[in-house]
């Protein structure tokens, strides 16, 4: 049997990806990319204990909450949030991986956006 995910393998995958710092939220270790959080352990009441919030975008949570809703749920608190809550005592370290790094991406490329471009319309890019 595979051990159990925890927030200590949740950093070991974020130690490997660029401009990541730990920290926290509202008392709850945290993950950010640039001062972004992209993972965090859930502080809200209404999350059960033990769960991760994954940042990523509406449809992609969507459709994890579909496909295994044993793993991946969501709360009326985190409705209007680009996230995804997941029971890390039933993720598998793969699945883990992926999500710690998409949303890494996720993340990092709204805040690529908003720093990069100045104007919304008319660029180009080289």
């Amino acid at each position: 049997m595979t051990r159990r995910c925890t927030f200590k393998t949740v950093e070991a995958i974020g130690a490997a990806l660029p401009d990541v710092e730990v920290t926290t939220t509202w008392g709850k270790p945290t993950l950010k990319v640039r001062g972004k959080m992209f993972v965090c352990i859930a502080s809200h009441s209404s999350a059960e204990p033990d769960t991760l919030v994954v940042m990523m975008d509406f449809q992609d949570r969507d459709a994890l909450i579909e496909e295994a809703p044993d793993v991946y749920y969501l709360k009326e608190h985190y409705q209007n949030y680009p996230c995804v809550l997941v029971r890390l005592s039933r993720v598998g370290k793969d699945a883990l991986h992926d999500l710690v790094v998409g949303a890494h991406r996720f993340i990092s490329a709204k805040t690529h956006r908003k720093a990069g471009g100045s104007s919304r319309r008319g660029g180009r890019g080289r």
